[in-house]
């Protein structure tokens, strides 16, 4: 899900290039399109799934679709998801919230239900959710945003339990800063891009291709004894004291 930019296109494109049919969603038809052309140009498969993820119905009703027209799923990305402008307490901040959990984890959360029983049947799968470095660390301009995501990271490891069993895994990738859209335009400002470069051992932000590179990681079978698992990609902010 969210395939059609930043680190969501960027595991389609990998993926895709390792061999993979690649089912590219987003709400945008234009988009999705577009996405599937410049891969099957570079010589992959991709097909479009377009869906609203904070729809439920629709959610489910995509999910079955490309079952149906694959045959069976091999992996599952759930990458979909916003921010919110507002802290929580702001005044109207409330409007933003059903919105942010619906699309940032209620849809990796449906994606879960309907998806990991058939690959369990299929005798087994991977899927990786995308969480946040926001979901390990006090925010208080994006409470919201990381309350989502810091479940995204739980979700992972509940399904991971439940699913193991039956030889489905399932881990989430937490990203640092990546050179995205909403992430570029933080980094305009000086001050804040020299304190956020000031946090990082690496000293430089991240990659797109560099996260989805760590998310095709978990869901290949290079890391088959490796379940329940939240990989952080965030070239050390975690880790540092900011020196």
């Amino acid at each position: 899900t969210g395939a059609t930019s930043g680190i969501g296109r960027a595991i389609a494109q990998v993926l895709a290039s390792a061999g993979a049919h690649v089912f590219v969603n987003s709400e945008n038809e234009t988009a999705c399109k577009e996405t599937c052309k410049g891969i099957c140009d570079a010589g992959g498969r991709a097909s479009s799934a377009v869906c609203d993820v904070s729809n439920a119905e629709a959610l489910r009703k995509m999910a079955h679709a490309v079952w149906r027209n694959a045959g069976r799923l091999d992996m599952l990305f759930c990458n979909a998801g916003v921010t919110g402008a507002k802290r929580i307490g702001d005044a109207g901040y409330e409007a933003d919230v059903e919105k942010i959990f619906a699309i940032n984890l209620h849809h990796a959360r449906l994606l879960c239900e309907e998806i990991l029983p058939e690959m369990a049947k299929a005798g087994g799968g991977a899927a990786v959710l995308t969480s946040s470095l926001a979901g390990l660390r006090g925010n208080a301009g994006i409470g919201v945003y990381s309350l989502t995501k810091a479940a995204v990271a739980q979700l992972a490891r509940d399904m991971a339990v439940r699913w193991g069993p039956k030889n489905v895994r399932v881990n989430a990738v937490s990203p640092g800063l990546i050179a995205t859209g909403w992430e570029t335009q933080i980094l305009r400002e000086k001050e804040a891009a020299s304190r956020r470069l000031r946090m990082t051992p690496l000293r430089r932000i991240g990659q797109p291709e560099e996260i989805a590179a760590a998310a095709v990681f978990l869901a290949s079978d290079a890391a088959g004894f490796i379940t329940g698992h939240n990989l952080i990609v965030d070239g050390g902010t975690l880790i540092t004291d900011g020196i």
